[in-house]
């Protein structure tokens, strides 16, 4: 199955790219300078991929499920083709490592905030169900910080396991979360 993935960083470039071939990353921060440390990340996460990463735009979104008073969040997505012999296992240490060097402490509490936050979504057509790790992402088809920044990328991708494309979930998220993404600017 193929879908049709789109890089807002080159107008009118499309690229025909399998659901196989991508690994999506979402990114987010709601400590310290949140939009730097995205387009930070977005920049690391490059040398991951084995050719130029699909980037979205950074989005200014509301917490979900997250303590009382925490800040909006900064969040974007990222398309890596992952490199010969990466795994999602390997793929996940690596990004748990860039969360540590961005200052990440093991969690005390479920949402704190946190400098950087990097979920891997998906891995090409893969599914995990263990403990360190699912895939798909087990919310990410029900949650506007993932979809909105994912449907400028990969509008027409199906995330394993869903018969709808991300825009088509996108619209049928509920009328009170469509009030919480607003489009913050350009990665670069």
């Amino acid at each position: 199955m193929k879908s049709e993935v789109r890089s807002p960083k080159s107008e009118g470039r499309k690229a025909r790219c399998g659901v196989g071939q991508l690994a999506i990353v979402a990114l987010g921060s709601n400590l310290g300078d949140c939009r730097r440390n995205i387009q930070r990340a977005m920049g690391r996460l490059e040398a991951l991929s084995d050719g130029p990463p699909l980037k979205s735009s950074l989005w200014k979104t509301t917490p979900v499920d997250c303590p009382p008073g925490s800040r909006p969040f900064v969040n974007a997505v990222v398309g890596l083709v992952p490199r010969a012999g990466e795994t999602p296992e390997s793929l996940l240490g690596k990004l748990q490592v860039l969360e540590k060097e961005f200052g990440r402490q093991p969690k005390k509490v479920l949402n704190e905030p946190r400098p950087l936050d990097l979920d891997l979504i998906i891995f090409g057509s893969e599914t995990r169900a263990g403990k360190a790790l699912t895939l798909p992402h087990p919310r990410a088809h029900q949650r506007r910080f993932v979809l909105q920044p994912l449907s400028e990328i990969a509008p027409n991708l199906i995330l394993p396991g869903q018969k709808k494309t991300v825009s088509q979930l996108l619209g049928e998220l509920p009328p009170a979360a469509a009030l919480t993404a607003r489009k913050l600017c350009k990665p670069y």
